[in-house]
């Protein structure tokens, strides 16, 4: 190999260099950086590894601090479901993280972990992972397929067959016992005996699809109730419910069989999107660039291609970073 050549780190590596960055930059003693030294000299990939750190370190603090913003809104919202005392101590958390905390914060969701859905999945009865598909026949024989990176809460216990839609997405496909098949997700629900349609979690509320049959739609326990039929849709957040409009229902629900289908969606919204179905995280860090309008069909399957499709007709950066973090700007 020609001494001139870069090498390329693993993400290993990448880490490794960026807890000595951090390390450094908290006044280390002499023995840790005698350690650094010999480490940076073990490996040329250590040496651009760490050349590689800096640039992240300079570049960072706005995506760390959005994750760390974003997973403390979440985890505050918990909080005050719980109605625990220490409610407000996430809030002052994500307000004091020093920069160091925050590129933590960052590997860590980059590589995948999230505190918001582990506490979803803590109380769920069936999950489905980042990018996949999976389906559930539950003890009534209803089926529900769940989109990917979503998570339900099952309890038909007393009298009425609830489902709780705790992220994401699920189609359901109801069998008709007689008992009413509720949907709660956010404030509101859906009320059905036998039909298909879809529930989806939005970030201001939830939004549902019919594809057959009559299901009734609350925004909350006090709402007035909506009846929606093929082919309607409507959203709903904070109580309040849109007006019900018509869709190609076959055409929104085309995830089922992998495709992602959009016309005039804002960036943000594909972006959320494709954001189930990559492993890591995808960060979008441009207010004007995620109002840009998207048309057209996307396999679901591969993000990455998705989004090298969009950055060459919208002309956006894209930079990834350890292994499983995606910034757009």
């Amino acid at each position: 190999m020609n001494d001139r050549e870069r090498v390329i780190p693993t993400p290993a590596q990448e880490q490794a260099a960026l807890a000595w960055l951090s390390l450094l930059h908290d006044q280390p003693g002499s023995a840790d950086q005698a350690v650094f030294s010999q480490w940076l000299q073990a490996d040329r990939a250590h040496a651009e590894a760490y050349a590689r750190a800096q640039v992240v370190w300079d570049s960072s603090e706005v995506p760390a601090r959005k994750l760390a913003d974003e997973e403390a809104l979440a985890l505050q919202g918990y909080l005050d479901i719980m109605n625990r005392s220490r409610r407000r101590s996430v809030r002052r958390w994500s307000g004091a993280l020093a920069m160091a905390a925050c590129l933590w914060l960052m590997i860590s969701l980059g590589m995948g972990w999230q505190p918001s859905r582990w506490v979803d999945d803590l109380g769920a009865d069936y999950v489905s992972a980042p990018g996949q598909i999976r389906t559930i026949i539950l003890s009534d024989q209803s089926q529900v397929t769940l989109d990917a990176d979503s998570a339900i809460a099952v309890d038909f216990s007393h009298g009425e067959r609830h489902v709780q839609l705790r992220r994401g997405a699920g189609f359901f496909s109801v069998t008709h016992t007689g008992e009413p098949f509720v949907v709660d997700a956010e404030k509101g629900r859906a009320r059905v005996l036998g039909t298909q349609f879809e529930v989806r979690l939005q970030p201001y509320g939830a939004q549902v699809t019919v594809l057959s049959g009559r299901v009734g739609v609350m925004a909350d326990k006090n709402a007035e109730q909506q009846i929606l039929t093929a082919g309607q849709q409507v959203a709903y957040g904070e109580g309040a419910a849109q007006k019900l409009h018509a869709v190609d229902s076959e055409a929104q629900l085309a995830w089922r069989q992998g495709w992602l289908n959009y016309y005039k969606a804002p960036l943000a919204d594909v972006v959320q999107d494709l954001g189930r179905y990559y492993p890591g995280r995808i960060v979008l860090l441009n207010d004007e660039l995620a109002k840009r309008r998207v048309s057209g069909s996307f396999a679901s399957k591969d993000p990455q291609s998705v989004l090298s499709s969009l950055q060459a007709v919208l002309g956006f950066e894209q930079h990834q970073l350890l292994g499983h973090l995606i910034i757009l700007r």
